[in-house]
């Protein structure tokens, strides 16, 4: 056996086990015990190809699919391993301020070319602004064409309790973004005050002469190659914790979910794959100029972890890595990335148009264009530094919702399904930052066009 070989066996396995499944569908129902030894049997060549792929990726999708497996036959028992996938995301968080400090403080101070800094930063919130305003409109034009709110039943299963709004102002917003306490703003896991902490601190040190500014510097230099070491430690574990949040989700919700609520799920799903061909793919081929299939590479790890736990910061350091191998360089892809996580929001501004439209379908309400472009505006401005709290998207569209006058049962519909839509968002907001870090390297002429070609998923 061989990777050849457990591959076209777990190909073979997978033809047989759908066989099986549509035959039990259409004609003669078989009986469930074969259904069930037959998925079971795919998980297990799925295991034995991974285990002779010898790919970190390649584990995380196969315990992605043992996940599922699990939360569908053993709904009950699922539940007992969200312990795994609270562990991973422990252990990952543990890593998101240091290495954004350190990478942060050794791209400003490493390079003393403090011009650079602010040319990035404006490059940036240009680049954000515009792909998010696309992304908002391709959400309100599914939502108008497929009308999902119109007609809406909501089951009795789904009604539950909404989590609290706090409502902010426009001033609030920009206060938050800048650090009260900087332990504080660890400990709370806020990203963006730990960016501009970093970039002031490296900018400071950048001022200092020589010799006072070389030792800080080799520390922070140190701490970060530390940090990509510990990223790699914790990756190993990555397979468990992606597996159990699937199992968790799956058995909590149910496969039939898709049932309920499936047209407005597969309006979202179609709304984020047309934003990936006509705005992502023209990006990647025509502005930032990079192998395509390299770069499916690089961010296809931290974009199933992001899939799998529904949070952005689970992918961060993963993400840093990998686009670092991939020709970006350390300055550029620790100060992009991470402000990307604030305004650049892609699949979560997408979600949000399309949700907040859905909510006044579901209720008769018949919004002018000119309104709901106001609401989705809104929304990308009130959204901005959620991608790293999972489900906290729904929190922006309740305040939303209060603010417009707009009813909150239809939200508790989608609250109920909410899980599977936060992981095709959070996914879309990896992209589109892995993606921006290339395009603003691209613009600075420092994207390094050997390592991408180079690259290897390791």
């Amino acid at each position: 056996m061989n990777k050849r070989k457990s591959g076209l066996l777990a190909l073979a396995t997978f033809t047989l086990v759908a066989i099986l499944h549509i035959i039990s569908f259409k004609a003669i129902s078989l009986p469930q015990e074969v259904l069930f030894t037959s998925r079971w049997l795919f998980i297990l060549t799925l295991i034995i190809f991974a285990w002779y792929k010898k790919s970190l990726t390649t584990w995380i999708l196969t315990a992605m699919a043992m996940g599922v497996e699990i939360g569908v036959d053993f709904p009950a028992f699922s539940q007992n391993l969200q312990f795994l996938s609270k562990i991973f995301l422990r252990l990952v968080k543990t890593i998101v301020a240091p290495l954004l400090f350190a990478t942060l403080v050794v791209g400003i101070a490493g390079h003393s070319n403090l011009k650079q800094v602010g040319r990035m930063g404006w490059k940036s919130l240009l680049y954000f602004e515009i792909v998010t305003t696309f992304a908002l409109i391709i959400g309100i034009v599914f939502i108008n064409i497929t009308k999902a709110g119109s007609g809406i039943v909501v089951p009795e299963a789904l009604l539950s309790e909404l989590p609290p709004a706090v409502e902010k102002t426009w001033q609030d917003h920009i206060i938050d973004i800048f650090p009260e306490n900087i332990v504080k703003s660890i400990y709370e896991g806020n990203v963006l005050p730990i960016v501009v902490f970093s970039v002031i601190f490296g900018i400071a040190l950048a001022m200092l002469p020589e010799q006072r500014k070389r030792p800080m510097l080799e520390f922070t230099e140190s701490l970060a190659e530390t940090m990509f070491k510990f990223t790699n430690i914790i990756m190993h574990f990555a397979p468990f914790g992606v597996g159990a949040a699937i199992a968790v989700t799956v058995g909590h919700l149910g496969i039939d979910i898709l049932k309920n609520l499936g047209l407005l799920l597969i309006t979202l799903y179609l709304a984020l794959l047309t934003f990936i061909l006509l705005i992502l793919l023209p990006i990647v081929l025509f502005i930032a100029k990079i192998p395509l299939r390299k770069f499916i590479q690089a961010i296809r790890e931290p974009v199933s972890i992001a899939f799998a736990t529904t949070s952005s910061d689970s992918a961060l350091p993963k993400a840093l890595e990998n686009m670092e191998k991939f020709g970006v360089p350390r300055k550029v892809v620790s100060f992009v990335i991470p402000t990307g996580y604030t305004f650049n929001l892609d699949g979560t501004t997408l979600y949000l148009s399309l949700a907040s439209i859905f909510v006044a379908q579901a209720v008769g309400m018949d919004l002018s264009i000119g309104e709901q472009l106001l609401i989705g505006l809104s929304l990308m401005l009130t959204s901005k530094g959620v991608a790293a709290v999972p489900r906290a998207s729904l929190v922006i569209l309740i305040a939303t919702a209060h603010t417009f006058g707009l009813p909150l049962w239809p939200i508790m519909a989608i609250y109920g399904i909410d899980e599977l839509m936060d992981m095709a968002r959070t996914s879309v907001n990896v992209m589109g930052n892995t993606l921006a870090s290339c395009v603003i390297a691209r613009w600075e002429g420092e994207f390094d066009d050997a390592k991408a070609v180079a690259f290897v998923d390791e």
